[in-house]
Formats: structure tokens, C-alpha cells, sequence
């Protein structure tokens, strides 16, 4: 099955993926938000657990933030 093939069967969760602000890339991060969320609830703090996921995921602490922040905010499924 060719990349096309795939796109164009699933074209519209596609676009409505694209107009609610999910990135494909925010597939690979599922775990790491998941893994915030169990940390935040044993009361650990917001800083140690970016750290610790910024080190677990090979990826800056920035881009940690950047994802608690995407991944909480409210999608908009009706956008123009």
C-alpha cells in the first residue's frame, strides 16, 4: 500500500484532525502525557516531571511544556 493510498482513504479524519490542532507527530507523545498526568497525581511537581520526561523521551524540557500545554487545551472540532 502506497503513503497516497492511505491519505486519501482516511482524508477526512485527517482534516478534521488538522482543524482541531492534532499534529501527527502527537501520536509518539501519547505515553509521555500519560505518564505526566500518573506523576502530577502522586504530587510531584511540575518541574521534576518535565525533567525527568525531557530525559526518559530524548527530548528538551521546552518541548515537554509545549505538549502538556497542546494536549490540554480544548480542541475546536467546529472551525471554520
Amino acid at each position: 500500500m502506497k503513503i497516497i493510498e492511505i491519505v486519501k482513504i482516511n482524508r477526512e479524519l485527517l482534516r478534521n484532525l488538522h482543524i482541531a490542532g492534532v499534529r501527527l507527530d502527537d501520536a509518539k507523545y501519547i505515553n509521555l502525557y500519560t505518564e505526566y498526568r500518573h506523576m502530577l497525581e502522586n504530587h510531584e511537581k511540575v518541574s521534576y516531571i518535565v525533567a525527568v520526561l525531557a530525559e526518559k523521551y530524548a527530548i528538551s524540557e521546552r518541548k515537554v511544556y509545549g505538549l502538556i500545554k497542546r494536549f490540554q487545551t480544548d480542541c475546536n472540532l467546529f472551525a471554520v
